[in-house]
């Protein structure tokens, strides 16, 4: 080979060499910006991100917020058994009037699914309070709000959510080995289909031998959101009356401030079957006359109930606004179920699992000179007839450990309040 010929080849084979050079520079430089890309979306990626989202879409903001959340290490209750994280998605983004009526409730993991249909019909601030008993349902709880908080406009908007669980278990933040389970959670309908696949079957308080649902202390939890406000505090089974909230509210503009403090009783009903739940009092006395609806608890405990006064109240005509229909006296062991100022005196979070947990608190506002002041038009339905074989099998005894500790507690208020003339 001459030498021009041999320059030439050898010029070419330099070219050749620092093209390759130059491609595989360039298919590193894009391999490590993808593995960049990857690492900074994998949390986003958990369930499934929607694509062309703009920057700060809700899964982001929600993820930043849970971080937070989750980076106190909660606090720990009065007791010190059990730690609380509270706003794990932030405020809510609807911002309420002052004051509002803010709907409190509580739940573990089998029944958080009744959550969608409870923001659906009160469509205002609600606050919930989610137990989680073992370290395996706590880091599903966090899973489970984080994708109700980026997947779900109205929970995003309206829900303040609070995580509780025992003193010794920790919350994290999900993982990228958690993804795979969630893959197919692309709307807000499957999150609450798949807690309510995870719910099927299980019974309330059935939560194990070594744990006991907190009831009073989550209640507490939930309305602690409410400062400043109204609350109504029901189980996450039950639906208000359509429309209650613009209507107490509009009820409490024409209120005076004077008197003793008082309360307003929300009567309380089960419904048979399910697929029909009334949304105003006329529809549910039509219900009532063929016996799809019936007074709570009418088959469990009818006195825990009496003072309410059904009969008087079902023969109300239904009115064109909310008003007081009548007062009635606290009497033992009435429960009701009714709204109030946040200011209330607190449940007692001693009482947990079955019984006397809602009576305690009802004992303690007539102690302390409340008054109850039964609604005309308002009223709550439990989805399905309560009856004794859908209990655990420690109810009993579970009612008759807090009985015990009922007894004490009406001791405890002669010393709390010794002025009051009121006795349980």
């Amino acid at each position: 080979m001459q030498g021009p010929a041999r320059c030439s080849f050898f010029k070419a084979l330099l070219w050749a060499l620092a093209l390759v050079a130059l491609l595989q520079l360039l298919y590193l430089s894009l391999l490590s910006g993808l593995h960049g890309r990857q690492q900074r979306s994998r949390y986003s990626e958990l369930f499934g991100g929607r694509r062309g989202e703009a920057p700060g879409r809700p899964s982001e903001q929600q993820k930043e917020q849970l971080k937070r959340a989750l980076a106190s290490g909660g606090r720990l209750d009065a007791s010190g058994q059990y730690r609380i994280y509270t706003d794990m998605l932030g405020p809510p983004e609807r911002a309420g009037r002052a004051p509002d009526l803010v709907l409190a409730t509580h739940t573990s993991l089998s029944n958080l699914h009744q959550l969608q249909e409870l923001v659906g019909r009160w469509q205002g601030p609600v606050s919930v309070a989610l137990f989680a008993p073992g370290p395996a349902e706590v880091r599903l709880a966090t899973l489970m709000l984080y994708a109700l908080g980026a997947l779900c406009g109205p929970v995003r908007q309206l829900v303040s959510a609070h995580l509780v669980c025992h003193s010794g278990d920790l919350a994290s933040f999900p993982e990228l080995e958690d993804r795979a389970e969630f893959a197919r959670l692309k709307a807000c309908g499957d999150v609450f289909a798949k807690l309510a696949r995870a719910g099927a079957g299980r019974r309330n308080y059935a939560l194990g031998a070594n744990a006991s649902y907190p009831n009073n202390l989550l209640r507490n939890v939930a309305r602690g959101a409410a400062t400043g406000h109204y609350t109504l505090v029901l189980d996450v089974d039950m639906l208000p009356s359509e429309g209650l909230r613009e209507a107490f509210l509009a009820l409490t503009a024409t209120l005076g401030a004077e008197g003793p403090p008082g309360v307003f009783v929300v009567p309380a009903f089960e419904i048979r079957h399910t697929r029909r739940l009334p949304g105003a009092k006329a529809e549910l006395l039509q219900l009532y006359q063929v016996g799809e609806i019936r007074p709570f608890y009418e088959e469990l405990c009818p006195r825990c109930q009496a003072p309410t006064n059904y009969s008087r109240w079902l023969n109300l005509p239904p009115g064109s606004s909310l008003n007081i229909a009548y007062t009635v006296e606290w009497r033992d062991p009435w429960e009701p179920f009714y709204i109030s100022a946040n200011s209330v005196p607190p449940y007692d979070e001693r009482f947990k699992q079955y019984g006397f947990n809602r009576i305690s608190q009802a004992c303690e506002l007539h102690v302390a000179g409340y008054s109850f002041s039964v609604l005309n038009n308002a009223f709550l339905v439990h989805k399905g007839f309560k009856v004794p074989s859908e209990f655990h099998a420690q109810k009993d005894a579970e009612n008759q450990r807090n009985k015990m500790l009922f007894r004490q507690f009406k001791q405890e208020l002669k010393l709390k309040y010794p002025g009051s003339p009121r006795r349980c």
